[in-house]
């Protein structure tokens, strides 16, 4: 893609139409705080309500989804809310067994717990694997506010440079104590060497990606050039969000095809990589859709605990989501006969425009 403009100039540079809101008004509104609905430290409130409803349920939908498709459906049934993947938003061209789509989901029942919990609320959720949904108990409870439910609004996936000066060892130490469970390991890399071993994966499995027609295609349907089509849609991957300017969608489109190349994207990736303070692996203890639901939660309080920080991240999963390079990957990794879920950089970097979000009716069933 084209050279990065600054975040304000890059959304200026082609913004919504005129009788559309702006994108930064619509992001504003997404991401703003949760609303105080139940004081601190207040009994427990017995009944849900509405409101409290569509607080969890924009705080869940904040989460990370592959490619941003938000891969989710969420319902109500008495004291059970029950989160759902959406189908119809699968990426089988990039995640042809749903991993991430678990994983998503994964990562919006973390994002629920803690929304929930500043609502009064505890949340336990179980996955149903003969229906393939997670069904989260609700109960009341005394509310408090984490860290990590602040957070929330501010997460996002920061896919520039960063500025290659490692967090302090108290900072890796809480982040790895946050995407560790009894069923998910976070290994960290720190050392060059080491990422220039993941480096070399992520840039074989980038150029098999993009030699693959079917996942260049399934990409470009999901990428979003300006403010207007973003706004429109409220998903996808706009391109100021990675660092790359806003274009009418015919000008990005001819971009897309001329610029965005193997040997492009791999010297980015390299550049990235070897600006990042070190790299995170997540491995979930089997390879099923439980564990990989709790793969999202380990990431998503990793990747809040990482806010709370001022550490950024960003996804290399290309070593992962081409099957053929997992076992290869797992034996440069010392994790033999085991599966990697994510791959995940991080360091200090800037903060980038952040994505959009569907409305919460559109995701309610």
């Amino acid at each position: 893609m084209p050279a990065a403009l600054g975040g304000a100039a890059a959304l200026s540079a082609c913004s919504a139409a005129p009788d559309a809101e702006p994108y930064e008004t619509v992001a504003a509104r997404i991401r703003r705080p949760a609303l105080p609905l139940v004081p601190e430290g207040a009994p427990p409130e017995p009944t849900l309500g509405v409101e409290r409803l569509r607080e969890l349920v924009r705080f869940a939908t904040l989460a990370p989804s592959s490619h941003n498709t938000q891969c989710w459906r969420f319902a109500l049934a008495g004291e059970v809310l029950t989160i759902l993947p959406d189908l119809l938003r699968r990426c089988p061209a990039v995640d042809p067994d749903d991993h991430h789509v678990f994983v998503s989901l994964g990562c919006a029942t973390e994002n629920l717990a803690h929304a929930a919990l500043a609502q009064g609320l505890h949340a336990e959720a179980r996955f149903d694997a003969r229906r393939d949904m997670l069904r989260v108990t609700l109960t009341p409870t005394p509310a408090q506010t984490s860290p990590l439910c602040q957070a929330i609004p501010a997460r996002q996936c920061t896919r520039g440079d960063y500025d290659g000066q490692p967090p302090s060892s108290q900072a890796l130490q809480l982040l790895e104590r946050a995407g560790t469970s009894d069923s998910v390991r976070m290994h960290v890399l720190t050392g060059r060497q080491a990422l220039e071993r993941v480096l070399a994966c992520v840039v074989q499995g980038n150029a098999a990606q993009l030699s693959d027609a079917a996942f260049v295609a399934e990409l470009r349907s999901w990428l979003r050039f300006n403010g207007a089509d973003a706004v429109r849609t409220r998903d996808g991957l706009f391109s100021v969000c990675s660092g790359s300017p806003a274009l009418p969608a015919w000008l990005g489109a001819l971009a897309f095809e001329w610029l965005f190349t193997a040997s492009g994207e791999n010297d980015k990736i390299a550049r990235q990589v070897r600006s990042s303070a070190g790299i995170a692996v997540f491995v979930g203890a089997a390879a099923d859709k439980a564990h990989w639901i709790e793969v999202g939660r380990a990431y998503e309080r990793f990747a809040l605990q990482a806010t709370v920080l001022g550490v950024r991240n960003a996804f290399l999963n290309q070593p992962v989501e081409v099957a053929a390079m997992r076992p290869a990957f797992a034996a440069a990794l010392d994790l033999p006969g085991q599966r990697p879920d994510l791959v995940v950089r991080f360091g200090h970097g800037a903060t980038l425009p952040p994505s959009l979000r569907r409305p919460v009716a559109s995701v309610m069933a």
